[in-house]
């Protein structure tokens, strides 16, 4: 009984493998790009690019472990859930209130530590989002006339 289980355990594992969740490719920066909306300063996009596009656009660099299942629904969930919340790929469709208030979110979350997620940063400490780089950011939001606290 407890080898049938077992096999059967392996066999799941297996199959699941199979199952891969469709991936968050496109090919360079979408027409809809908020750096086709903004004039961003010097650094300001690829720090956007670097820290904030894996789960905030609509082109994820997948890290190897992606084609490990259950790990590769997991982290397609939360890709599909913070383009939701801020889609940096398709900011030109938001409308003139709307990306305001996705801009004043955007300092908040990053004043607050709620972004980058703690569980992304174990992985991609590189994508900590600095003191210095949350005031560069804020400053220009700012400048584009997005009144934040």
């Amino acid at each position: 009984m407890t080898k049938r289980i077992v096999i059967g355990v392996v066999l799941l594992i297996i199959v699941i493998q199979l199952l891969q969740p469709t991936k968050n490719k496109s090919e360079g920066i979408s027409e809809n790009d908020i750096s086709n909306v903004y004039a961003l300063p010097d650094g300001l996009h690829n720090m956007l690019v670097q820290k904030c596009y894996d789960c905030h656009s609509n082109n994820t660099n997948y890290p190897w472990y992606v084609h490990i299942q259950p790990i590769g629904w997991w982290l397609a969930s939360h890709v599909k859930e913070g383009k939701e919340h801020l889609n940096f790929s398709e900011f030109k469709t938001y409308d003139k209130g709307r990306a305001d208030h996705k801009l004043e979110e955007l300092v908040e979350v990053l004043e607050e530590g709620e972004m980058p997620l703690k569980s992304y940063l174990l992985m991609h400490g590189d994508a900590k989002v600095t003191t210095e780089e949350t005031q560069l950011i804020k400053t220009w939001v700012k400048s584009v006339g997005v009144v934040v606290e």
